[in-house]
């Protein structure tokens, strides 16, 4: 008896030892980690808090007071002089172009995604889906006169459409590539069942894949939306008009129309990145989980 309870006790200490390091190892943080998280939560928050607190402030009272303090006196003034400043129709012209590009890329890609990965025409495929990987390689910037050159051509020189046909254009290769590795996750059972009940292509295409890959979808249109929401270069070379100016283009005219009045011109970014926090607000779940999704390809 005295062997087996000693026996029993140095299992016990012995394991009572071995369970110390990794409790004491799960109870350690990384104070590093967290004072660099921090660091870079006041890197983000502080500029986010002085555009909104100062878009809030008096022409007057902004050079007057310290920039990092709220309003003494909070005002709506910058943002009526913004709205009736025509900024409604830049605020249209955004959503039209923003609309416009993204519907028709993220449908072609995904269509054409499909047919890459589950296409007949093997080589064919493979030729196409090099040519959207090229695509990839050419920045806008290194585009942007044959781009002037085919939309004067073209004759739609300052106009919306000339800003929606570049967007989709330079949309496609990146979305592309993203919907084209979420289909090959696809279980192949799955398309093989769906045509042994006699379904076609086009069904299996909205019926199947479309369920099943609508994270990457989502993911892909916000990106897109955002991209070419905040785009400048295209409306900047491609357009003369003020009625066709765009939210970013405004912003430029703003600085230019409110150079002293900071308030003035901080408010039309606030209005300007509304619309951008309510689209993130809606899809941050399906962004989430395609861009998880994406990561633990």
């Amino acid at each position: 008896m005295d062997v087996t309870q000693t026996t029993g006790r140095d299992r016990t200490s012995a394991s009572g030892t071995h369970r110390r390091p990794s409790r004491a190892g799960s109870e350690s943080r990384n104070w590093l980690g967290g004072i660099a998280g921090w660091l870079w939560l006041a890197v983000v928050i502080i500029p986010i808090y002085w555009i909104v607190i100062t878009s809030f402030k008096a022409q007057s009272s902004y050079y007057a007071t310290n920039p990092l303090a709220p309003p003494s006196e909070p005002t709506l003034a910058n943002y009526r002089m913004v709205i009736e400043s025509d900024f409604p129709l830049y605020f249209v012209n955004s959503l039209i172009v923003t609309i416009g590009a993204v519907v028709p890329a993220v449908v072609v890609s995904f269509m054409a995604a499909y047919a890459i990965v589950r296409g007949s025409a093997r080589r064919f495929l493979r030729g196409v889906n090099s040519l959207f990987l090229m695509g990839l390689a050419i920045p806008l910037q290194a585009t942007i006169i044959p781009v002037y050159l085919i939309i004067i051509r073209l004759h739609l020189y300052d106009s919306l459409l000339g800003l929606i046909l570049p967007s989709i254009a330079f949309a496609i290769p990146l979305s592309v590539l993203v919907l084209s590795n979420f289909i090959r996750d696809v279980p192949k059972e799955l398309f093989e069942s769906m045509r042994l009940d006699g379904a076609s292509e086009w069904k299996t295409l909205w019926r199947l894949t479309f369920p099943l890959t609508r994270p990457a979808v989502v993911t892909v249109t916000i990106y897109n939306a955002l991209q070419i929401w905040n785009g400048f270069l295209l409306p900047l070379i491609l357009t003369q008009s003020p009625d066709k100016r765009t939210l970013p283009l405004a912003l430029w005219s703003f600085q230019g129309q409110y150079s002293v009045n900071v308030p003035a011109v901080l408010a039309s970014v606030v209005l300007t990145t509304l619309p951008i926090l309510i689209l993130y607000v809606v899809g941050r779940r399906q962004l989430l989980s395609g861009l998880t999704a994406g990561f633990g390809k």
